[in-house]
């Protein structure tokens, strides 16, 4: 499937394709590849086809349709979506089906997308890659020995190999640029608060799913910055149901000029980070390439990547989780956490040294008002290994590899991963873009402006 969701919707508002007809091509896709790619977990083809057949009829009768209508849509199955089987990866939860949707997965049903699918994802969100103990793990689309990054592994695929244009992901510390940055495709995490999140995050009475809930975003995947944009349109905006919801009047979606006299800050490595020289190489092009005014900054934070895990502990549900694991089998990056004696001192400091985080980017962002890096160190590797082996020819640690995306969790800002080009290897790079804080359009903008750069599909 190689049209956008904007071109897709409009082709179905305007009778020039059926929905039916969208839902056959994006089906008859996933069935070609997905036996071998493993993106989905759960597919939704007649629940979509009824959907279809509805939209279709809208249209001959002169009815209103939503912006997305016929958009043939995937959802991490980290998210619940009403009548379909949702299991956030985890034995404990490989029955369940959620009798409501997600505030997103709402929305993007009354906007008219076709959801047709969960796709694959680490249990609960934990680890950077997409493997869990209920489904097979998802590989690469380009070599199927590597690692397409998580834990939004099978929507990053599903997009990447044209299975669908938009798939939802959730991001708690880099797990929608993570892989898009892999597998070569446009992810967005937008400011905290932009897109509400209720049940999943919020739900008490689900151990596992209930967690990340002061650092997790949805956000779509796409193939280009503006089908992302259109997909934001329809999902953002406050509810109710989540505490951390903002109004979002101030964002236009689809204004994509940049505002005058940006200031742009380039960090290659944060001050503390090992790259890959072949990622190096490509992201420096990239930000070389811009025709744009841009500053190497070099604020020397320190590795963020302890704070962050006990963020993560201190935002688990410790007895729930544990209680699920005396039953069922747990991954080994739960596990981690379950198992370690987090004490009241990890989860304080860990607090205040957010704080400092949040404040060092807050006096950064006086001096510039978008921060670019890699969003990973290093290209896809061997998908039976937890990290890299080496790092820049060195021996690296499993999760060095991810310095970059945490800190935008931390702080909430909006940040957004750009494919940007390709190694030598002929593997994917991604260029993270960390926008000012509730700076999502400065985000996006600047997303279009590198897409058009690169000479990228600007639809």
């Amino acid at each position: 499937m190689t049209r956008s969701a904007a071109e897709i919707a409009a082709s179905v508002r305007g009778g020039a394709l059926s929905a039916v007809e969208v839902l056959a091509a994006s089906r008859a896709r996933i069935e070609e590849l997905d036996g071998g790619l493993h993106a989905f977990c759960t597919t939704a083809f007649d629940r979509a086809a009824t959907r279809a057949a509805e939209i279709d009829a809208d249209v001959r009768a002169g009815r209103p349709v939503g912006p997305l209508a016929g958009v043939p849509v995937a959802v991490k199955d980290l998210i619940p979506v009403r009548g379909v089987r949702t299991t956030s990866g985890s034995l404990a939860y490989r029955d369940l089906v959620p009798d409501g949707d997600d505030v997103a997965v709402e929305r993007l049903r009354a906007a008219g997308a076709l959801v047709v699918g969960t796709t694959n994802a680490s249990e609960f969100g934990y680890g950077p890659r997409g493997d869990n103990p209920v489904f097979p793990p998802t590989v690469h689309p380009r070599d199927p020995r590597l690692t397409p990054g998580g834990s939004s592994a099978g929507s990053a695929v599903a997009v990447a190999t044209g299975m669908v244009p938009v798939a939802l992901g959730s991001d708690g510390g880099g797990s929608i640029r993570i892989p898009a940055a892999l597998c070569g495709v446009y992810g967005i995490k937008p400011a905290m608060g932009r897109v509400p999140l209720y049940p999943g995050c919020r739900d008490e009475r689900f151990p596992g799913m209930s967690s990340w809930e002061a650092l997790e975003h949805i956000g779509p995947l796409t193939r280009t910055v503006a089908d992302a944009a259109l997909v934001l349109s329809v999902i953002t905006g406050p509810d109710p149901r989540d505490r951390h919801s903002i109004p979002c009047g101030d964002v236009d979606w689809f204004d994509d000029t940049l505002p005058a006299g940006l200031r742009i800050g380039y960090s290659p490595d944060l001050g503390h980070a090992r790259v890959d020289p072949d990622v190096r190489t490509v992201v420096d092009a990239a930000v070389a390439g811009l025709g744009l005014p841009v500053r190497h900054v070099e604020p020397a934070w320190p590795d963020l990547r302890a704070t962050f895990d006990a963020l993560v502990a201190l935002e688990t549900d410790l007895t729930g989780m544990r209680a699920l694991g005396e039953r069922v089998a747990l991954s080994a990056p739960v596990r981690a956490v379950l198992d370690r004696p987090w004490t009241a001192e990890d989860l304080t400091d860990a607090v205040r040294e957010r704080k400092a985080a949040v404040n060092r980017m807050a006096r950064l962002m006086t001096e510039i008002d978008v921060l670019l890096t890699p969003a990973a160190s290093v290209t896809a590797f061997d998908r039976t290994l937890p990290g890299p082996a080496l790092l820049d020819g060195l021996p690296a640690e499993p999760d060095e590899w991810t310095p970059f995306s945490a800190i935008a969790n931390l702080t909430g800002q909006p940040a957004a991963s750009v494919p940007v080009g390709e190694t030598p290897a002929g593997l994917p790079v991604g260029l993270q873009v960390i926008g000012p804080h509730l700076g999502d359009r400065v985000v996006l903008a600047l997303s279009r402006w590198i897409e058009r750069a690169r000479g990228r599909d600007a639809r």
